[in-house]
């Protein structure tokens, strides 16, 4: 399922147009994206957890040359099923 499929069945779903799902939509990605980029949790119980976490600068081994790349520190967004939302396919 691609972004304009999930619009279109959740448009189905909430008995509104593809427009209006569409701008809902963008309007959760931006406010997960904004929230992330301040630092903050985010927690939707039933569903999971979006959190950044840091990765330390670390050193690997080109497979092509077998050089050391030195690779940066950086923060990478991370999500979590909640045990709720997993219970649901193993029941």
């Amino acid at each position: 399922m691609n972004k304009g499929e999930f619009i279109k069945a959740v448009a189905e779903k909430a008995n509104c147009t593809q427009k209006d799902a569409g701008v809902v939509f963008d309007a959760v990605i931006d406010t997960i994206v904004a929230s992330l980029k301040k630092g903050e949790k985010i927690q939707i119980p039933g569903f999971g957890s979006f959190e950044l976490q840091k990765k330390a600068a670390t050193t690997k081994i080109n497979p092509l040359t077998k050089k050391p790349v030195k690779v940066a520190a950086c923060k990478v967004p991370k999500f979590k099923f909640g045990k709720s939302f997993k219970a649901i396919f193993n029941a």
